[in-house]
């Protein structure tokens, strides 16, 4: 079993809602850090500014590594969510880490459309309906 199908697994016994497990544990993160903002916020803090700036605008999304994001996120409540998934899921956190590296680019890419991110810090799992395929999720 891969790591994907392991969080697939997790979010799916914690009451998946958008239709897509994987999507639920991003979803999960952006949800600890206060919305789409908030998560942006936090990795523009953690020294990924030109990186995650390049998912909201409108150009070419720029790759992240998982180390860079354990980075960024280390001492946050997203941070937190990345070391209780892979305690939950028995794996290092690098793995865990890894997978959001893949997708989490993509996903902030099509919360911010137009280049914007959100007013508010309100997040709905609904809002990632129909990313999955885009994404290949």
């Amino acid at each position: 079993m891969s790591i994907l199908d392991a969080l697939k697994g997790l979010a799916g016994g914690q009451g998946a809602t958008s239709g897509n497990p994987t999507l639920d544990v991003i979803g999960g993160l952006i949800q600890k850090s206060g919305g789409v903002g908030g998560l942006v916020s936090t990795l523009q803090q953690g020294g990924l500014g030109g990186v995650v700036n390049s998912w909201v605008g409108t150009g070419a999304n720029q790759s992240v590594s998982g180390a860079q994001l354990g980075q960024a996120l280390q001492g946050t409540a997203a941070g937190q969510h990345v070391q209780e998934m892979a305690q939950k899921l028995g794996v290092d956190p690098s793995q865990v880490l890894g997978q959001l590296a893949q997708h989490l680019p993509g996903v902030v890419n099509h919360l911010t459309p137009d280049g914007q991110v959100p007013a508010g810090g309100g997040f709905n799992l609904g809002q990632l309906s129909g990313l999955a395929s885009k994404l290949g999720l």
